[in-house]
């Protein structure tokens, strides 16, 4: 399934796409797609739904994230060999953990503000893997298990903030619209293999990063088991991967976003996005 939310910001409705690519409103199977509706049983209630039976919604409103109420955004630091090469660092012998505020969260064609002080806001194309049943010290052959499905994340990073700030990384990473994720969260069953998916990004028709699931350094079982051993994983949480090479700071010399540009970015049966970057205003 193809599953999304609808509407204006903090309004959205849950919704599901159907045969033909329109929206069907979810609202009289369940309340949001959030928290226990995108466990094994809430998934399955959806399913049960016809979805032609389902109002039709009209238009084209705008979409919104594809979960609400995210309890972790936890991101995942340099798990494409090729990225950690262009920015100079090491493959990491184990995973690099670090924190995304759920207050970046946007919807997939919302704007991106470039924040007061800026002057090196990136972007990141990501494979978001959401959380369906809690997780909590799981092996690798018990992890798939645990996944309710995947999205488009764009990992939108200021690397001054991020690298030239001291501290960890997640106040490079956090910034209001900095996470925009969606337009749909596709269900495992609908993806195969979470590790042969092709992604790309542009800014302005440039393509920067063209890049597969396949080069990541930790596939998804290895990370749901690892962050399993630090943490416990709740429905709704959810896990960016890290990004193929092609980051704007990766480039000869460095390229950094400036308002008026466009974003756009997909991840291979999982949709895609578009951005236009703004200047913060206050």
């Amino acid at each position: 399934m193809k599953l999304l939310r609808y509407g204006p910001p903090g309004r959205e409705r849950p919704g599901r796409l159907d045969a033909e690519g329109h929206i069907r409103d979810l609202s009289a199977v369940v309340p949001d797609l959030a928290g226990e509706v995108l466990t094994p049983a809430g998934l399955a209630r959806i399913a049960a739904a016809d979805p032609e039976a389902l109002p039709l919604v009209a238009g084209a409103p705008r979409i919104g994230p594809c979960l609400g109420r995210v309890g972790k955004f936890i991101c995942i630091g340099l798990n494409y060999s090729d990225h950690a090469a262009e920015t100079g660092a090491k493959v990491p012998d184990e995973p690099i953990l670090f924190m995304k505020a759920t207050s970046a969260i946007i919807g997939p064609c919302d704007d991106v503000v470039i924040p007061k002080g800026s002057e090196k806001t990136d972007w990141e194309v990501e494979l978001g893997v959401v959380i369906g049943a809690p997780a909590r010290y799981v092996s690798e052959a018990e992890a798939m298990a645990h996944v309710a499905g995947y999205c488009v994340v764009n990992d939108v990073s200021e690397r001054a903030f991020q690298l030239e700030r001291g501290g960890q990384w997640t106040k490079g990473k956090s910034a209001d619209t900095f996470g925009p994720i969606g337009p749909w969260l596709v269900t495992a069953d609908e993806v195969p293999d979470p590790q042969d998916l092709d992604m790309w990004l542009e800014v302005d028709g440039h393509r920067y990063q063209n890049g597969s699931t396949r080069t990541m350094v930790f596939g998804v079982a290895q990370l749901v088991s690892y962050i399993s051993q630090f943490m416990s994983l709740h429905p709704g949480d959810i896990i960016s991967t890290g990004t193929p090479p092609g980051v704007g700071l990766g480039q000869k010399p460095p390229v950094f976003l400036r308002p008026g540009q466009e974003m756009r970015l997909g991840i291979a049966g999982l949709g895609e996005q578009r951005q236009r970057t703004v200047a913060w205003s206050g």
